[in-house]
C-alpha cells in the first residue's frame, strides 16, 4: 500500500498547461497515498482542480511576476510552503525566468533541492507526448526520499479526467435554460488562442500562427448549419476576446449564433463541454478541456506539433487534429474543407 505523504507540485502555466498536469497529479495521489498540494499561476489552477480528488488544496499566485518586496501574495505563498518543507516537490516548469523565481520562494521557503524533482532534467523524447514528459516526471523520486519512496510505482491513465459536480451541471442547465438553449444541439467555436488579443487591439494575423481567416470561421458555420439546422453556435473565449468574437458571429451572418465569452467560468465551461454536441478550435487550453470533458473535437495547429499537445480523450475517434509540423506551421493553410470533413468524422 502507497505510504500516505502529501506532494507539492509547481508549475506556472495557462489553462493548457494547468490541465496536463491532471495525469501527473493522479500517478502522485497514487505513489504517495494522499492528494497533492498545488503551487500554481493564475486563477486557473483554483477553478480547474476545484472539488477533483488529486488535489487537497491550489496555493494560487495571481501575479508571480511583481517584484517579490512588492507582493504581499508571494510572501504569504511562502509561509505556506514553509509547512511543506517535509514533502517530495515536482517541479514542473520548463520556463527558465519562472524557475528563477521558484527557486527563489523554494529558498525563502527552507525548501532544500533534495527535496525536488525537476521537469527540466529529464529529456522529453524525440516526438513524445507533453503528458508521458510529466508522467516521467512522476515516476522520479527526489533525493531526499529516495530511500522510502523510489520503489513505489503504480501504472494509471495517460489522459486527462475531470469530474462535473452536481452543483456545476444544474447552474450550468439553469444558465442554458435562460438563454433558450436547453435541449438544442450546441456547437462551440473557440477561434482565439492567448496571443489573439493585445493590449492595441487583436493581433495582426501574419503575427499570429494560429489565426484563422473570419471567412473560414463563416464558410465552417455555413456548411454545419445545413448539416445540423437546429443546433446552436456558441463562440466560446475569454471576456477579453469578446470584441473579436463579435465581429466573427456578425461576419457569419446566421441565425442561432451567439458570443458566449463573457458568461464562461472555468466550472460552467467544463460542464458545458460535457455535454456540448462538438467543438471546433484552433490549438488552446480549452481544446484540451474538451477533450477530457469527452467532447468531440477538431483542433488546428499552427507552429507546435502535435506529438507533443495532441489533446487527449477517453472517448475513441473523439479527436481530430489538423495541421502542425510537419504538415504546416500555420493555421491558416488549412482549409474550411479540411475542417468540415474532420467534424463529419466525429463521433455524434
Amino acid at each position: 500500500m502507497p505510504i500516505p505523504f502529501r506532494p507539492l507540485v509547481i508549475r506556472f502555466g495557462r489553462l493548457g498547461d494547468t490541465l496536463l498536469l491532471q495525469p501527473l497529479l493522479h500517478r502522485l495521489h497514487a505513489r504517495y497515498g494522499q492528494p497533492c498540494t498545488l503551487l500554481a499561476a493564475g486563477g486557473y489552477a483554483s477553478d480547474l482542480y476545484h472539488g477533483q480528488p488529486d488535489v487537497a488544496e491550489v496555493i494560487a499566485l495571481r501575479s508571480h511576476h511583481r517584484p517579490l518586496p512588492l507582493s504581499p501574495e508571494q510572501w504569504r505563498a511562502i509561509a505556506a510552503l514553509r509547512r511543506l518543507r517535509h514533502v517530495p516537490v515536482y517541479v514542473c516548469e520548463p520556463q527558465r525566468r519562472s524557475l528563477e523565481r521558484i527557486a527563489l520562494l523554494l529558498k525563502l521557503a527552507g525548501i532544500p533541492t533534495s527535496h525536488c524533482v525537476f521537469l527540466n532534467d529529464i529529456p522529453l523524447s524525440p516526438g513524445g507526448h507533453w503528458i508521458e514528459h510529466l508522467l516521467e516526471l512522476a515516476d522520479a523520486t527526489p533525493p531526499a526520499f529516495a530511500d522510502r519512496f523510489a520503489k513505489l510505482a503504480c501504472a494509471t491513465s495517460a489522459v486527462p479526467a475531470f469530474a462535473v459536480s452536481t452543483s456545476e451541471r444544474a447552474e450550468c442547465d439553469r444558465w442554458l435554460a435562460e438563454r433558450g438553449l436547453a435541449g438544442r444541439p450546441l456547437i462551440l467555436l473557440q477561434p482565439a488562442n492567448k496571443r489573439t488579443i493585445r493590449w492595441s487591439g487583436v493581433r495582426k494575423a501574419s503575427d499570429d500562427d494560429k489565426s484563422w481567416p473570419i471567412q473560414n470561421w463563416a464558410g465552417v458555420m455555413a456548411a454545419i448549419r445545413i448539416q445540423l439546422p437546429q443546433a446552436r453556435v456558441l463562440l466560446c473565449g475569454s471576456p477579453a476576446e469578446y470584441g473579436y468574437l463579435e465581429t466573427i458571429r456578425k461576419t457569419m451572418a446566421q441565425p442561432d449564433v451567439e458570443v458566449v465569452a463573457k458568461e464562461l467560468p472555468l466550472p460552467r465551461m467544463r460542464a458545458l463541454l460535457a455535454i456540448a454536441h462538438s467543438m471546433i478550435s484552433v490549438d488552446t487550453g480549452p481544446a484540451h478541456l474538451a477533450a477530457a470533458m469527452g467532447c468531440p473535437l477538431v483542433v488546428m495547429f499552427g507552429s507546435v506539433s502535435p506529438s507533443h499537445w495532441r489533446p487527449r480523450s477517453r472517448v475513441p475517434g473523439a479527436v481530430q487534429v489538423l495541421g502542425g509540423p510537419p504538415i504546416s506551421t500555420r493555421v491558416d493553410a488549412i482549409t474550411p474543407e479540411q475542417v468540415i470533413a474532420a467534424w463529419q468524422a466525429l463521433p455524434h
